[in-house]
């Protein structure tokens, strides 16, 4: 079983599709790895010898952010986001999307569950 950077990568899977288990890294990040180190892309992860998963993992290490290290470095900057009270910050501080989009009836991803609100009582005729 190949273990790169705290994760079990699926056996059964080609390598460029069992490198993208991996947090901060994608398909394209994925065969420049491969390429880099000398693996084929269409060799499955079982198939890998000793060498090939320490020459992916040593390029790994080198190169790129992955992980806890990607997730506490993205939680700092939008922190700093918060802390300097800039607009994207105050969207996260309030749940709301960043990005310009409509609020009104979607967004229910970042706002989670929808809260029912009572309605007003209608006048009698």
């Amino acid at each position: 079983m190949a273990r790169i950077a705290g994760i079990d990568l699926p056996k059964g899977k080609r390598g460029v599709i069992g490198l993208t288990y991996i947090h901060g890294i994608g398909s394209s990040r994925a065969s420049y790895i491969l390429k880099s180190a000398n693996v084929s892309e269409d060799k499955k992860v079982q198939d890998w010898s000793d060498s090939d998963i320490a020459g992916i993992r040593e390029l790994i290490g080198q190169e790129f952010k992955v992980e806890g290290e990607l997730r506490s470095e993205v939680q700092t900057n939008i922190k700093r986001l918060m802390d300097i009270g800039c607009y994207r910050g105050l969207r996260h501080r309030k749940g709301l999307p960043l990005r310009g989009q409509r609020t009104k009836n979607n967004a229910r991803t970042r706002k989670g569950k929808k809260k029912t609100m009572a309605n007003k009582k209608k006048a009698p005729k």
